[in-house]
């Protein structure tokens, strides 16, 4: 497909995005099935297209006076890709394939794409519902704040030293040219192309033999912020498809117990197969049973306990563009009613003496230092371990992790502008003993 034919196609994925208001990678896998002549290259310069849409959405949409699927296309292009007024009207020229001529109005539009003076959730990019929550965390940084999230996001790499080790697999992969990690030791990063694309990690022979998983750097840090130590007995309470329980599994170096549990079985699923191929021994995966309490001889005898809560999302909108525009003040309350209840029960699981790590890939408040409160007003035997004591896990990287992020009484906060990494909120809970 010629580049305008992208265009078109991006466009067109994005008007169904409009109409049916559905996931982008639904929409982007409905539109490959109906046009089988698109290639594996085609499929993923429309999908950068589309994603980077979503990232500018609200910019694009005030440079160019409309959030037509046309128009935020064209203010992406002018914004993110610094194409200019000429470059975008011979990609839309009106030949076959190709978006319509520019109007006169587009091409005035397109000659000042300025976004000064716009109000901050323009400038940020971000959902104008959330301007004040997001305002309550960062203050007058709100708008470089949600300008960061609407970059594109790296690929990381950690590294699963129970298979190897980090300058070795760094050198098997150096044809990708990957990077150490600025905080976390088990990072490799490797950026994305011009079009937002990345390498085919999956089929690549390290990850095959278990060597290296992909997970963002901020996920790898909340991991080792939570310091599970080998020998003891730790519960994994949301464990989903097993991030952090696989690096949990390598920080244990296989020793001592660790259970890794979801409430939704769906979610475990692909747990078993990443658990053998990362060579990990020392996980037994407690799958739910209907109205069975699985997890009953499980209390009060934790030496960590890992919540890694359910939430909005709003630290991952590098990676889900789309997500940042389908989120809705009623999920936020869901999600923040779940996440009371679930620390509450995770609490019940942690010995005394033992560590509740709460975790969340969240930026707000609400899902974060309140939930933390919340629980401390309930359990007077629970107390924060401060973040500068938190941090003492990471050895040489430790102050550097917490010079860089926003450090509060409840936790660590991580963003991408701080440190580079995905949004990603640590609280270290300490029970009396």
């Amino acid at each position: 497909m010629i580049p305008a034919a992208r265009i078109s196609a991006a466009i067109e994925v994005l008007a169904d995005l409009t109409t049916r208001r559905r996931p982008a990678a639904d929409a982007l896998k409905d539109w490959g099935l109906s046009h089988r002549f698109a290639g594996s290259g085609d499929r993923a310069a429309i999908a950068g297209i589309v994603y980077d849409t979503l990232r500018r959405r609200a910019s694009a949409a005030h440079v160019m006076g409309s959030e037509e699927p046309r128009a935020l296309v064209l203010g992406m292009l002018v914004l993110m890709r610094a194409l200019d007024g000429e470059a975008i009207a011979a990609l839309a020229d009106g030949s076959r394939f190709a978006p319509a001529p520019l109007t006169e109005d587009e091409r005035a539009r397109l000659a000042d794409p300025s976004i000064k003076g716009a109000p901050p959730f323009v400038r940020g990019d971000y959902p104008q519902w959330l301007h004040a929550s997001l305002r309550h965390v960062f203050g007058e940084d709100v708008v470089a704040e949600g300008a960061a999230l609407a970059t594109r996001a790296p690929l990381d790499l950690r590294v699963n030293t129970l298979k190897g080790e980090p300058e070795a697999v760094r050198a098997e992969l150096s044809h990708l040219s990957p990077a150490p990690g600025r905080f976390s030791p088990l990072a490799l990063r490797i950026l994305l192309d011009s079009e937002g694309k990345a390498p085919p990690v999956s089929a690549e022979p390290a990850f095959l033999r278990g060597e290296v998983e992909v997970q963002d750097e901020g996920s790898q840090l909340a991991a080792i912020l939570a310091r599970p130590v080998p020998g003891s007995q730790v519960l994994d309470l949301c464990a989903g498809a097993g991030g952090k329980t696989l690096e949990f599994a390598a920080l244990m170096d296989n020793k001592g117990q660790l259970y890794a549990h979801d409430s939704d079985i769906r979610r475990l699923k692909p747990m078993h197969e990443r658990l053998a191929r990362a060579g990990v021994r020392n996980v037994q995966v407690r799958s739910p049973r209907g109205a069975e309490d699985v997890l009953h001889d499980l209390e009060g005898r934790m030496d960590l306990v890992l919540v890694d809560a359910p939430c909005t999302g709003t630290g991952t909108w590098r990676r889900n563009p789309d997500a940042k525009w389908r989120v809705r003040p009623g999920a936020l309350a869901q999600r923040t009613s779940e996440q009371a209840k679930i620390l509450e029960e995770a609490a019940h699981y942690v010995r005394p003496g033992g560590r509740l790590a709460y975790v969340t890939c969240s930026l707000l408040d609400e899902e974060n230092g309140a939930q933390v409160r919340a629980l401390l007003s309930k359990r007077e035997d629970f107390h924060v371990v401060p973040p500068n004591e938190t941090v003492l896990s990471l050895g040489a990287h430790g102050q550097a992790l917490a010079d860089a992020a926003l450090t509060s009484r409840e936790g660590i906060l991580m963003t991408p502008r701080r440190t580079g990494t995905d949004g990603f909120f640590v609280s270290v809970m300490k029970r009396a003993g």
